[in-house]
């Protein structure tokens, strides 16, 4: 298989509204991150992934857009973004942009012109039905809480959205709509962007209304039959510009994900969701290990066969992972780095996970954004459960963890603005910052440079194969690559408790170096050895069958 640049590259994910204020008025913007070049540059990351900044309403932070070729202005303008695609690429970084095209803002011109009369000529631009105010089309549920559907008194049908009522469905069966989309794509690529992150793309095609559902309340909208003609349109485009693509493809199995990405593939390479596997007492979860375990070592046997994946722990709808599978220790934090960085794919990082930001000690209510927690929350209020335990319970894996604004210092609202941010600076900013990390040996932060230096110069992580041992081990990871005659095995004990393992004999006999490790203690491996609490190390070896 041909070697494409982004597998051997480091992707760096940017929710700008949290990153970095430059205009003082609390929310980050693109001059935000064109300081921030310096830093990403030194980390080591070859490309950003920015989440949206289209002009939009915000009634989900940007992924309701009302119009995909003007920006937000709380962010900037279109020529800021220009010299931020020109300064980043003059160090060598890419840029790729969120690419949602499953539905738009309500206050889309397309949707405003939909919803004036049943003969616009932008009614088929989306999803209606006949409905009454007491009766749907069906039953479905959306993503957000609540009906898939929203009546319209003045045309007395109802449209239809798998998010926010705000953020109706595009009808991908309408010619017209994929020529407006592909066109809109080709004005962005033409701009100079090196590629897309695709937003909930394997929802574009859905099942006829009458579609009952049985055990999966998603299956209606969820890589439905016949969304392979779009995808093989959509890929059309991206070929010809030679760009680079993931996807956010929920219900995409790993077996078909061989279909969905690589040299023939749709897209490069996909987003899985399924090793967020939670475990735990409701208001009390956390990741389950081996369930993350399971999911991963079956992705990445699946996709040996010829797809690529995108490696991930974090990102703008999870909690922080140093709260939900570590302990809030560093040495957490690094085992975990270590366990999913190196296995084959191309690993993203997400905002503060170098620094070991965590999750958010919320208090009230009010001190949430996201609509979808507030939803849950209110609706658990009508349920007659106390604010003290519906609180718990929504807060648990709220999105609002990860989106507070990133801490690069110990200054007033950690160095991120001059003025109150839109979401809370997480108290700990003081000691967890990116000054304090720059400059403290065995920091979180060095150690991701260390990590990331490693990855793109040790071959097998790039070209090698993938073998996982202890298969079963509830809280052990264990993995080799091998290139040729070379290989690394990787060792992370993720639980608190220390854990007593056999490793292969015939590795450990033939161990060269210890490439990297996250405990300074001196350490001999053997292949009967007790791993300490969150104990992680990476193993040179020479293959002697090879």
């Amino acid at each position: 298989m041909e070697s494409k640049w982004w597998e051997n590259a480091v992707g760096y994910q940017l929710y700008p509204r949290s990153f970095q204020d430059t205009n003082y008025d609390g929310i980050g913007d693109i001059q935000g991150i064109r300081k921030r070049l310096p830093y990403l540059k030194e980390l080591g990351v070859d490309f950003l992934w920015i989440n949206p900044m289209y002009q939009s309403p915000n009634i989900d932070n940007g992924y309701d857009i009302s119009d995909f070729y003007k920006l937000n202005p709380e962010f900037g303008n279109l020529d800021e973004f220009i010299e931020l695609l020109d300064a980043a690429h003059q160090m060598g970084i890419k840029v790729l942009v969120d690419l949602v095209v499953n539905h738009t803002s309500d206050q889309h011109p397309w949707f405003l012109e939909s919803k004036k009369s049943k003969d616009n000529p932008y009614r088929e631009y989306y999803h209606w039905a006949e409905a009454t105010p007491e009766k749907m089309p069906n039953n479905w549920q959306s993503f957000f809480g609540g009906s898939t559907w929203t009546y319209d008194e003045h045309t007395e049908q109802a449209y239809f959205h798998v998010f926010a009522k705000e953020q109706p469905d595009l009808n991908w069966t309408n010619p017209k709509v994929r020529e407006e989309i592909y066109q809109m794509i080709r004005w962005w690529l033409e701009l100079g962007v090196d590629g897309f992150r695709l937003d909930a793309i394997s929802h574009i095609q859905k099942e006829s209304w009458d579609f009952k559902i049985t055990s999966n309340p998603w299956a209606p909208f969820m890589n439905v039959s016949g969304i392979e003609n779009y995808m093989a349109e959509l890929s059309t485009i991206f070929r010809e510009y030679q760009v680079m693509t993931v996807g956010e493809a929920s219900g995409v199995t790993s077996h078909e994900a061989i279909k969905w990405t690589g040299n023939h593939g749709f897209l490069d390479m996909i987003f899985e969701l399924e090793h967020n596997v939670k475990i735990g007492n409701p208001g009390e979860e956390k990741t389950s290990i081996i369930g993350f375990k399971k999911v991963m070592q079956r992705w990445q046997m699946d996709l040996l066969k010829g797809g690529w994946q995108a490696l991930y722990i974090e990102n703008h709808d999870l909690p922080r992972s140093i709260s939900t599978m570590g302990n809030g220790t560093i040495e957490s934090a690094k085992a975990i780095a270590i366990a999913y960085f190196l296995m084959r794919g191309t690993p993203f990082i997400y905002q503060g996970q170098e620094i070991g930001m965590a999750n958010y000690p919320f208090r009230t209510i009010e001190e949430v954004d996201g609509e979808d927690t507030k939803y849950f929350y209110y609706s658990l209020l009508n349920q007659g459960i106390s604010e003290k335990k519906a609180l718990k319970l929504a807060l648990n894996w709220s999105r609002d963890h990860s989106r507070t604004p990133m801490q690069w210092s110990a200054d007033c609202q950690a160095g991120f603005s001059e003025v109150a941010s839109w979401l809370p600076v997480h108290p700990n900013y003081r000691q967890v910052n990116v000054e304090n990390e720059k400059n403290r040996q065995g920091s979180l932060l060095l150690f991701y440079q260390e990590l990331i230096s490693l990855r793109k110069k040790i071959v097998e992580f790039t070209k090698g194969s993938i073998t996982f041992y202890l298969k079963k081990h509830p809280y052990v990871i264990c993995y080799t690559r091998e290139f040729q005659r070379l290989g690394a095995l990787v060792v992370v004990n993720l639980s608190e408790k220390k854990q007593k393992v056999d490793l292969p004999k015939w590795i450990i006999s033939n161990q060269k170096t210890i490439l990297l490790k996250n405990y300074t203690e001196e350490k001999v491996f053997t292949s009967r050895i007790e791993l300490l609490p969150y104990e992680a190390a990476v193993i040179r070896y020479v293959n002697p069958k090879k």
